[in-house]
């Protein structure tokens, strides 16, 4: 099987439309080791979602072959999730945290930017959520994240490149969402009665959650423990279980940095536990909690019903800001698709139930 020139290692990615082909190929060529006039040959290139590509390329005349996955982004997302794998997740010892980056490629207008990482396999938790003993790897590594970070040096620079996903992101969202809403009625938009009742509906939940912020931020404040580096993104579909280095163990991994931000760890553990059936989540928890103690955390979490209501304010704060942006495209743009999401998020609140079953529950 001959080997692919650069230039046609190039011709093949453009031929797939992707953008900044020639860079691509480049950065392709150089981390499978080749030289200039030598690359690796393609022997698979699958889209797996929108801008995320698994490529499958034998390396160099040995025949080795080796499989990478390819994301496209913008280049300041792109730099946020540099930073995660470059910088934060090292500096709190946690540098296997997440895939490994091999390299990356810029186009030439610099608009987008290739990340290539490690092909971590079909491992994804999401099709063993079943399995404890993979759940409970994955759930040691985010409580190694949060008690890691902790009040670590590196926050400012998180939330200077990642953003804050406590208070600001809580306050913001819910204002930004009032406001949005309050404008959708005529002269600016003309509205049927249908979407005057969804719209009604979803501000007054939101206006009464603006009401509540001062009382839910301050049990934040004293029962949310420390800032904590943040996924941000903690759906099962973002964390992997691999073979570890005993028959007996398993090594987790987390993908998909994009949100990566400071703030509570209830923000991430809401969103990692309501992945699974109610019935699951208490053992999960306790996992959680047993894996903080054993890090020396400094820090405990709270009994049942206060970790519903911080649970509660983390997915509270999500749906506001899955209000915000229908109503942005409807007035700036007249996206007659805004409606939709809006009864969808109205639906998210009203059909709402604690995270955690709280019969029984007893004080921590």
């Amino acid at each position: 099987m001959d080997v692919l020139t650069t230039g046609e290692l190039r011709d093949v990615l453009e031929a797939e439309r992707l953008p900044g082909a020639a860079e691509l190929g480049a950065a392709l060529q150089e981390i499978c080791g080749g030289g200039r006039g030598v690359a690796a040959r393609i022997l698979d290139l699958r889209r797996l979602k929108t801008n995320v590509y698994r490529v499958r390329l034998e390396t160099g005349s040995g025949g080795a072959v080796r499989s990478l996955m390819l994301k496209s982004s913008n280049p300041a997302l792109a730099r946020h999730n540099q930073l995660v794998a470059r910088r934060w997740l090292p500096a709190i010892g946690l540098a296997d945290a997440g895939a490994r980056l091999e390299g990356s490629a810029a186009d030439r207008h610099g608009q987008r930017i290739w990340l290539i990482y490690e092909d971590l396999g079909e491992a994804r938790l999401d099709t063993a959520t079943g399995d404890r003993a993979r759940v409970g790897a994955v759930v040691d590594l985010i409580a190694a994240l949060h008690v890691r970070s902790a009040g670590h040096a590196i926050l400012p620079d998180c939330r200077a490149h990642g953003g804050d996903l406590g208070a600001p992101y809580l306050s913001g969202n819910v204002r930004d969402a009032v406001r949005g809403l309050e404008q959708l009625r005529p002269p600016r938009v003309a509205l049927t009665p249908e979407q005057e009742a969804i719209r009604d509906r979803l501000l007054e939940r939101l206006r009464a959650l603006q009401h509540e912020l001062p009382d839910r931020l301050l049990m934040l404040e004293l029962g949310g423990g420390p800032e904590v580096l943040l996924h941000g993104d903690l759906w099962t579909t973002n964390a992997f279980v691999l073979n570890g280095p005993r028959i007996d163990a398993w090594c987790a991994r987390l993908i998909d940095w994009d949100h990566a931000g400071v703030g509570w760890a209830s923000y991430d553990l809401s969103t990692f536990l309501l992945r699974f059936p109610r019935e699951e989540r208490p053992w999960i928890l306790d996992r959680y909690r047993t894996a903080m103690e054993g890090a020396q955390a400094g820090w405990r979490l709270p009994e049942i019903r206060e970790l519903n209501t911080l649970f509660e304010t983390a997915e509270f704060a999500r749906f506001a800001n899955r209000a915000v942006w229908p109503a942005v495209e409807l007035l700036v743009d007249g996206a007659d698709w805004a409606f939709d999401e809006l009864a969808m998020v109205a639906d998210w609140f009203d059909d709402w139930r604690p995270v955690l079953p709280e019969t029984g529950a007893r004080p921590r």
